[in-house]
């Protein structure tokens, strides 16, 4: 129900925006949902990269602060990452979440590759 598009290869210090649709959730429900995006490098476990509340709070990881903004449009039903001054730290692959009520939905996952 989630899809997430955007990913691909850059190099570092490069910028990179994903982006993650939900287009079949009827857009009153879309707008009480909370959105996240959480990354996967391997080997490691999955973990929160930045978070956007219904009301628009957005919440970030330390190690992306500053770097990364997540950004909301509710009439498209969509959140986006917008991701400049990658490292090679920030591979992985990226995964959309929505979160409502007892409801969690994942993305299928997008990969993002920054070289050295």
């Amino acid at each position: 129900q989630l899809q997430a598009f955007g990913g691909g290869l850059v190099q570092a210090g490069g910028s990179l925006r994903v982006s993650c649709k939900e287009p079949r959730v009827i857009l009153s429900v879309f707008r009480d949902t909370d959105m996240g995006w959480y990354r996967q490098a391997p080997g490691k476990q999955r973990e929160l990269v930045a978070a956007i509340t219904a009301s628009g709070s957005t919440n970030y990881a330390d190690s992306v602060k500053g770097r990364f903004t997540i950004s909301r449009d509710n009439a498209k039903k969509a959140v986006s990452l917008q991701m400049s001054g990658l490292k090679p730290d920030d591979t992985a692959v990226y995964y959309c979440n929505a979160k409502r009520g007892t409801i969690t939905l994942w993305g299928q996952g997008t990969l993002v590759t920054v070289s050295s």
